[in-house]
């Protein structure tokens, strides 16, 4: 994965930094003063100009990761669900990092609800708790598998809330660095102030908006009773082939404002139907963004 910023991070890694310190990459010169390390002198120059300049190199540092997964229940819709494919890009989204040594934190969304310690999901809900905390600070391709197996321990249910994952997961990071966004970001409530917390916080940020092949061309008609997948909220239509287009318009009408939204901020936007192939998102899309390397 490339990066256009620079690490900032005090931990080794793969990454160029501000930092000046040992590397093979060479960044500048600057002028020798009394007390700098002989073996960084550059004779050569000396020889040319007569003074002693000094040999300064890129040190490289860690890139921290945030991916921010929509483990809502609107995520559950579709063939293929579009969480599973989410899950996926998360996946390789962290490989890549790892294997590059930055420090990988997959942040889902909404937070669980507690259970009694009755209720018969209990066990199961305690290994997602589990499988989360595993999921929030990860580094080095060792861990990859143990990153694999925690990602598929989660599961998606409640509602959204995407702004204000967003805006907690700003405040939390110790330190910005790469923000991958994976939702649908269909949240009645937006998606501006989550977005630009990331942002002013000065992450470089990447949203993938994930859509179900049935969001972009519905093949039901007649007679429908819609049900709010989040709130239970029930809805009457009907719905002919003859509105088919103003549909699709409104979607596409949708994903352009989110689209404009990101770039007017620097945000790479990318979207993908949960029956995209993974490598056409990965390898060209987000390679020609230079996202991935």
């Amino acid at each position: 994965m490339l990066a256009a910023r620079r690490a900032k991070s005090s931990a080794k890694g793969e990454r160029r930094s501000r930092a000046r310190g040992q590397s093979v990459e060479f960044a500048d010169y600057r002028t020798y003063s009394h007390g700098d390390d002989f073996r960084y002198l550059d004779w050569n120059l000396y020889g040319r100009l007569e003074r002693l300049f000094l040999k300064l190199y890129e040190e490289e540092r860690e890139l921290p990761v945030r991916i921010f997964l929509d483990a809502s229940e609107s995520m559950t819709f579709g063939v293929p669900i579009k969480f599973d494919f989410a899950r996926q890009v998360a996946a390789a989204v962290g490989y890549v990092a790892l294997c590059g040594f930055d420090r990988v934190s997959v942040i889902p969304f909404p937070e669980l609800a507690p259970v009694g310690q009755d209720n018969p999901e209990v066990a199961t809900r305690n290994l997602e708790l589990a499988a989360r905390g595993g999921l929030r600070a990860v580094r080095g391709r060792k861990s990859a598998l143990t990153f694999f197996q925690n990602l598929g321990q989660l599961t998606a249910r409640g509602a959204a809330n995407l702004n204000e994952a967003l805006r907690r997961g700003a405040l939390e990071a110790r330190q910005a660095g790469m923000a991958v966004v994976l939702s649908d970001f269909l949240d009645p409530a937006g998606y501006e102030s989550g977005l630009n917390a990331l942002v002013g916080r000065g992450f470089q940020v990447s949203a993938v908006q994930i859509l179900a092949p049935d969001e972009l061309n519905p093949a039901t008609y007649g007679d429908l009773r819609l049900v709010d997948a989040e709130t239970g909220g029930t809805q009457e239509v009907t719905f002919g082939r003859y509105r088919l287009k103003a549909y699709q318009q409104t979607v596409q009408n949708f994903c352009q404002r989110l689209r404009e939204y990101c770039q007017a901020r620097g945000i790479n936007f990318f979207t993908a139907g949960s029956d995209t192939e993974l490598e056409q998102l990965l390898l060209k899309q987000l390679r020609q963004a230079e996202v991935w390397g």
